[in-house]
Order: structure tokens, then sequence, then C-alpha cells
């Protein structure tokens, strides 16, 4: 066999390998805390995925975490306010609680609360993400998708819906303290249990659903959110991203949102244990796009054959 001939079969190992790797992206979720006060993010993963590595911790404001994901990964993301939790991990929360437990290992936020849901594409299909208030409200979000070919649409909901609550909507919390007032506004599906604000049983498709009062009110509060179970032609957005960066208050603290991005300072990526503040896990590093260094490393392979 030539030597060229030779040098052709060993580089089709490594072209193989390479459009493999091409075809797959890693992707971390950023989540941080610009509230005035203490939140507990909670994370829940879809039918058929894995549950993230963390699945509920505390921020303290100004701190943020960084989570890996996995291609194909869906699910959603919450903050609970309000919670106390003893040495073991059980509490409980005022808002968006998930079964009385700091890690929720598989329990989603007990309504009301605001949430984030995505799916991610696999290879080079892209992701699905919204900002849903469907649930009820608790605090305010924006999700700010980092492109892989570009810029990508923020959504969310920065309101303070809470503020404006109907009165038959509100959550009022305990007295005294930060969880003192207003702390989260129910749908009015959880409020009334009727098909015509659930979206069911006669009510279960977009043409007999239609936006009620209620929803109305929160769809002018945050225009880019769910505010019903059909409001996808407005609500639902797509992208390949290498990182999703969510903000709880993003209002507060002076962060600015313009452009359909989100300017922050990001400090300390570290989680504590509920009441001593031992660190227990640190944040991992930022997702990359993986073929670059590859194809990088094909170009210097496919130098020293030449050479």
């Amino acid at each position: 066999m030539s030597i060229k001939m030779s040098r052709m079969v060993l580089g089709l190992p490594l072209i193989f390998i390479s459009f493999l790797v091409s075809r797959s992206y890693s992707c971390t979720i950023t989540i941080t805390n610009n509230c005035p006060h203490t939140i507990w993010p909670g994370t829940l993963a879809g039918s058929g995925t894995p549950q993230l590595s963390a699945t509920g911790f505390r921020l303290d404001p100004g701190q943020g975490v960084r989570i890996p994901t996995v291609p194909g990964w869906s699910g959603r993301i919450w903050a609970r306010t309000g919670c106390t939790f003893d040495e073991s991990g059980l509490g409980s929360c005022q808002t968006g609680d998930c079964g009385g437990r700091l890690e929720c290992d598989g329990i989603g936020a007990t309504p009301p609360a605001s949430l984030f849901e995505i799916t991610l594409g696999k290879g080079n299909d892209k992701d699905f993400y919204d900002v849903s208030i469907v649930d009820g409200y608790n605090l305010p979000l924006v999700a700010s998708p980092r492109g892989v070919h570009g810029a990508c649409n923020a959504t969310g909901c920065a309101s303070d819906i809470n503020m404006g609550c109907p009165r038959e909507l509100q959550v009022v919390g305990r007295d005294g303290g930060e969880g003192a007032g207003v702390v989260a506004c129910k749908s009015a599906c959880e409020a009334f249990g009727l098909d015509q604000y659930c979206c069911s049983g006669e009510f279960a498709n977009p043409t007999t659903c239609r936006p009620s009062f209620y929803s109305t009110i929160f769809k002018r509060a945050c225009p880019r959110a769910y505010s019903y179970a059909f409001d996808d032609g407005t609500s639902t957005f797509t992208c390949k991203a290498y990182d999703y960066a969510i903000v709880f208050c993003p209002n507060a603290n002076e962060i600015r949102i313009s452009d359909g991005t989100i300017g922050t300072t990001f400090t300390a990526a570290v989680i504590y244990k509920p009441n001593n503040g031992e660190t227990v896990k640190m944040a991992s590093s930022s997702c990359i796009l993986l073929p670059l260094l590859l194809w990088i490393l094909l170009y210097i392979l496919n130098l020293s054959l030449k050479t």
C-alpha cells in the first residue's frame, strides 16, 4: 500500500469520529438570583430524560449556579420562596414547594409558580423553550439563550404580577418578615377549577378554550409568557444555544434587559446547605461547542501526515 493511501486510511476514523461529534452539542443552564431575598430553585426532568445534577438548592441574593445538561433533555425550572429546611433537607416553602424537600428529586412545583420550560434539541435540532404562568405566578424571571449561531430571543415575565393580582387569586404569606403580603398569584384554573379556565372537558382544544379575563391580566403584564394552555403562538421560542441564562427578579439591582439579551454580574457559583452555609457543590464549567476543538486537532494531524 502506498504512503499516500496509508495516510488516507489513517485519517478515515478521525473524520468519522468528527462527523459524529459535530452533530452533538453541550449546553448548560445558568440560574442567577437577582432578588433581594433568598430563593430555592427547583428542577424537574420531563418523561424519558434524566434528572439534572441539582434538583433543588439554595441561592442567596447575587449568587448563581451553572448546571450541565445532556442533548435532548427536557424539563422545567422554577424558584421557591419562603423556605425553611432542617439539616436533613426536610421542610416547607411558601411558594413552589416540591414535597417539602430541599432536593426535589422528581417532584414538581406546587402551584402557583412561574416556570421556565425547555426541550433541548439533539444534534443540530433546535431547542424549544418558554416561560409559563399557566400554573400561576410567584416570581418574575427572564430566560436568555446564548445562541450557537447568533442571537436568539429572550423571553420571560419581568413584571411583578403579585402587586396587581386580583384578590380572588392572591396567595398571602405569613405575617412579618419577607414572606408577608401577597407572595403568589394563582391561575384561574387553580382558584375556581372550572373547565373553561383549565382548558379541559369540552374546552380541551384551542377553538373552545379562549383567553379568559384572568389570563388576559397575565398576558398584558407579560406578553411573551404562556398565560393559558393554548397560548403557543406568542409564547414558544426556538434556538440552538450553548447556555440558557435564567435570572429571577431581573429588574432588581440594575440588571438591564434590552435587544433580547441580559446583562448581569455572575458571582459565586456555589450551592450551600440550608443552615450552616457549608459548601456542598460547585458549579460546573461552562459548556462548549464540541466540534471546534476536534476540527482543530484534525487539521493539525492532517498537516503532520503531509510532512
